[in-house]
């Protein structure tokens, strides 16, 4: 068992990491307040009961699966991205590492899997040498344009009138009642991070609401609220 100057010296050490990945590389291409809080509570808990149990042979493993069980309970009935539930299982599985060579006395150890720790998320987000493809809903009204043989002029449509460099295009339901269909569209995202999902991608590489673009007769966007 720790004393409480170790252990928040040990908490200060393991929530400085966590902060530096949250703050330079989660969140510049992620601003959202639910999963911040969510990964911070998650890896201040987890150290903490990782730190308290050290003394127990059934620590690591207890603590873990803890954790693990109660993020598939909590969030089996809330649909998370994958990225943050990769993000998630990091901030989860560090500070039990952090804990369990802490505890042994492995500086060095603790160091070295930090550093490569934050390395190589900040790498992976930044997207170095890598080549990304986002994919968007969209309603679509010129109906006629989605038969196999006017697929390239389709592709020209949609491409000038999103101003995306769009490079397929998935169909989905077809409304012959209101003359529209459904569309996935896949770009090269080049402005930022890889988004998916619903939304306007504006100039700063954002989302906006979580609402399909519909582009009306007119050629201009239509944001049309989606059905639950």
């Amino acid at each position: 068992m720790f004393d409480p100057i170790d252990l928040l010296v040990m908490f200060l050490l393991n929530f400085a990491v966590t902060a530096f990945l949250i703050r330079f590389v989660y969140y510049p291409s992620r601003r959202s307040k639910d999963y911040v809080f969510t990964f911070f509570a998650f890896n201040a808990v987890t150290f903490l009961v990782s730190t308290l149990l050290a003394g127990v042979d059934i620590s690591v493993s207890f603590s873990f699966g803890l954790f693990a069980v109660f993020s598939i309970l909590r969030y089996r009935t809330d649909p998370i991205p994958i990225r943050e539930m990769t993000y998630l299982f990091v901030f989860m599985a560090l500070p039990v590492v952090n804990a369990v060579l802490i505890g042994q006395g492995q500086w060095a150890s603790l160091l070295v899997a930090n550093i490569t720790m934050v390395v190589l998320l900040y790498v992976i987000e930044k997207e170095w040498g890598f080549a990304y493809e986002t994919k968007k809903s969209i309603t679509y009204e010129k109906i006629e344009l989605i038969r196999p043989e006017n697929r390239r002029l389709l592709l020209e449509d949609l491409r000038q009138r999103t101003g995306l460099d769009i490079t397929g295009v998935e169909i989905g339901r077809i409304d012959f009642l209101r003359d529209t269909a459904e569309l996935k569209i896949s770009y090269n995202d080049l402005i930022g991070p890889a988004t998916t999902g619903y939304g306007i991608l504006n100039p700063r590489g954002k989302t906006a609401a979580a609402q399909p673009l519909g582009l009306n007769r007119d050629g201009a966007a239509d944001a049309r609220p989606t059905r639950g």
